[in-house]
């Protein structure tokens, strides 16, 4: 089971379309970005509107209009990213068990050295998400780009760009979504 949606992944990797590895950026139709990526135009649409909601792209004008990084590639954070698509997940969700042990009298509450104080299972998983979520607001939408950048060859990023630059010239894009 994944802890964040498949919307996540797909708005990551948009949003690395939208900067090159100067943190400049560009701009693209979410029909544009979703053909490339072989991802659902109709799912792509509702990641964006999210990504916008939080400031995170802006709408760009025009008949062939898209969307661009509304703030510098540098300062959009990974954590930004899944925060905007997914929200404020927890990634555990305490239910008390500690609580509810077969060795406690049926009807009373549990002792106090069994209830009170934070539970050290939560606790744990607490010092889990807190941790991740450091690592993933460490990480900008440029250190993927350029991490991306340094795993491809670079013929690779320049078709990117030239099949991208085809379809906003109307070459072959049927129009924004």
């Amino acid at each position: 089971m994944a802890l964040y949606s498949s919307g996540v992944e797909y708005g990551i990797h948009c949003l690395l379309y939208l900067a090159d590895e100067k943190g400049d950026g560009r701009e693209a139709s979410v029909r544009t970005l979703a053909e490339l990526q072989g991802v659902p135009p109709e799912l792509l649409a509702k990641v964006f509107t999210r990504l916008a909601k939080a400031g995170l792209v802006a709408a760009t004008e025009g008949v062939r209009g898209g969307f661009r990084l509304a703030r510098p590639a540098d300062e959009i954070t990974v954590l930004d990213i899944v925060r905007a698509i997914d929200g404020d997940k927890q990634i555990f969700e305490c239910r008390d068990v500690r609580e509810r042990c077969a060795l406690f009298e049926a009807g009373c509450p549990a002792p106090d050295w069994a209830a009170v104080g934070p539970c050290s299972i939560h606790a744990v998983m607490l010092q889990a998400q807190q941790r991740m979520e450091e690592a993933l607001a460490q990480q900008t939408v440029l250190d993927l780009v350029r991490r991306v950048a340094r795993k491809t060859p670079p013929e690779y990023g320049e078709q990117v760009l030239r099949w991208m630059n085809e379809r906003h010239d109307g070459k072959a894009d049927v129009g924004p979504l």
